[in-house]
């Protein structure tokens, strides 16, 4: 299995799109960019930094805004798609690069799925594992299946009490987040945990995270676009959060796709079977 090997990642920062952000780079050559989702930071990424900067790539996982170490934004509006997208714009450019392969999972990947239609000339090759491409998923959150697996989000929307219930015992439902849902054993290990309550603890970021929740029910995103990049869509078939449906009928919104879906893995892919995802990520970047 892939492990986590911080000797010679470089962590920076910078300001962009006028909030503070933090990465940690890796690695030479074409440059893949990783989007982590939540509840997690730049750390979801431990297992595929450095066989991808060893496979030839310079690789940048952000923290993203309201995440970690970069900055935390107050109020629910900050959060908006446009914001999210505009912080990916521009730590491309503040990288010195006009374009990249972008990765995203979970709300790291709808962040990429929007980027691509916003701004697709950011965008070299997209790979997504487990989000729902935006015309996709409000298709599917009508229907009850889609419905009941997305509760959690509706209950994100109150005020404060989500923030109280997730810090209770110190931080015992993230925990479960990880270890409940994960099909895995040992996917996620103490020091994982570990880092994440920390990262979650720190002030402001639990509303920032909840925030994205918040934003996505009250601000509409922009039109949805059809997608033209090479797509390669990575889903874990156990996902207790999204309908396997979230896969269906995607070559209408973006056409030159591939879906390679893996029953054994849930939510949680790229740390439950990373030596397969790696390999998936580097055979799709680099193929002509």
């Amino acid at each position: 299995m892939a492990a986590a090997d911080e000797a010679g990642w470089a962590h920076h920062e910078a300001l962009v799109n006028n909030v503070r952000l933090h990465w940690v780079e890796a690695g030479s050559g074409a440059p893949v960019l990783l989007l982590h989702g939540f509840p997690e930071f730049w750390w979801e990424w431990r297992r595929q930094i450095q066989p991808l900067a060893d496979a030839g790539f310079r690789v940048i996982a952000p923290d993203l805004r309201g995440y970690n170490l970069s900055d935390k934004p107050s109020g629910v509006s900050a959060y908006r798609m446009e914001n999210l997208v505009a912080d990916v714009e521009g730590l491309i450019r503040q990288t010195g690069l006009q374009r990249a392969h972008v990765v995203g999972h979970d709300w790291g990947g709808i962040v990429a799925w929007w980027l691509a239609m916003i701004s697709p000339e950011r965008v070299d090759r997209l790979a997504i594992l487990n989000a729902p491409h935006p015309a996709v998923f409000r298709r599917e959150i009508r229907k009850p299946d889609q419905m009941l697996r997305s509760w959690y989000a509706a209950a994100f929307q109150v005020p404060v009490l989500p923030e109280m219930a997730i810090r209770r015992n110190d931080f015992a439902m993230l925990e479960g987040i990880f270890r409940a849902s994960s099909v895995r054993p040992g996917a996620f290990t103490d020091d994982d945990i570990r880092r994440y309550k920390a990262s979650a603890g720190r002030p402001g970021a639990l509303t920032a995270m909840l925030n994205y929740y918040r934003a996505a029910a009250r601000y509409p995103g922009p039109p949805t676009r059809r997608i033209d990049h090479r797509t390669l869509l990575i889903w874990g078939e156990r996902d207790q959060a999204l309908s396997i449906r979230n896969t269906h009928g995607l070559e209408e919104w973006v056409p030159n796709l591939r879906i390679k879906r893996i029953p054994e893995a849930s939510h949680w892919v790229a740390a439950e079977v990373p030596d397969r995802v790696n390999a998936l990520l580097a055979d799709f970047l680099i193929r002509p």
